[in-house]
């Protein structure tokens, strides 16, 4: 493959906390590798403001491998960029052209206050996922993986869930800044297998009680979520989780 360089205009959202009014900030940069990933571009650009004894642009990382999450940019509109099911981290420079002008924003919702510029705290996908409880195990003895006979089916659809990162692009790219495909996905990897069952219904009404407790949108099914999520979730697990809902409502209500 072609190496090249490139010049590139970036505008970037700059906000100081989430208190303060934010607003784009123009750079140029340069001598930019079509090798190099997002990230590592914007740390070539931070190592020049520093330089400069300016403040450098706040954006959270950690793995850089695409598995942790913790990378959110809205990139040209999309979240994590113009490359499908792939992180930010993972989005590289020569999905660009010389030239162009890359506009970076932080996820806009409710539920992911600005913590600073590119960082937004997302601590309520945590108090989600913490509302869900526990699993019911025995202790002891570690059981043999076979002891419990699982459908393949309900297994494999259990590990796509599983999948799910916690990046919170589905609610980037919602217009509803709704949580759902998360939220369904963490019900779903539970719900579905022998393990998960004693707690089914108190888990996914408790879940989706604190999703709406922390100013999540409803779902109206218009697939964006879906079409932006790295590890490629299936809507379907939405809709298995509104049943689940129902028939958890139903019999507590008996």
């Amino acid at each position: 493959m072609e190496h090249y360089t490139m010049k590139l205009t970036l505008k970037v959202w700059r906000q100081e906390n989430n208190k303060a009014k934010g607003s784009f900030e123009t750079y140029e940069v340069s001598d930019i590798s079509s090798e190099m990933s997002f990230l590592e571009m914007f740390d070539v650009l931070n190592e020049r403001l520093v330089r400069e004894g300016k403040d450098p642009i706040a954006f959270d990382h950690d793995c850089r491998e695409g598995i942790c999450g913790m990378c959110s940019m809205h990139i040209n509109g999309r979240p994590h960029g113009p490359w499908h099911a792939t992180t930010t981290c993972q989005l590289h420079m020569r999905a660009f052209k010389d030239g162009d002008t890359i506009v970076v924003e932080p996820w806009r919702a409710n539920g992911f206050p600005v913590i600073k510029d590119l960082v937004t705290d997302r601590s309520s996908f945590d108090r989600i996922i913490q509302a869900g409880g526990f699993v019911s195990v025995n202790t002891g003895n570690a059981v043999d993986g076979n002891s419990i006979p699982i459908d393949k089916n309900k297994a494999d659809a259990s590990f796509a869930a599983a999948a799910c990162i916690g990046c919170g692009a589905c609610v980037a790219a919602c217009k509803n800044a709704s949580a759902s495909l998360f939220l369904s996905a963490k019900v779903a990897h539970l719900g579905l297998l022998p393990q998960g069952q004693p707690e089914r219904n108190n888990r996914v009404l408790s879940m989706v009680h604190q999703m709406d407790k922390e100013g999540f949108g409803s779902c109206t099914f218009t697939g964006a979520c879906e079409a932006v999520c790295p590890k490629e979730i299936a809507i379907t697990n939405i809709s298995r989780m509104h049943k689940d809902y129902l028939l958890a409502g139903l019999s507590t209500e008996e």
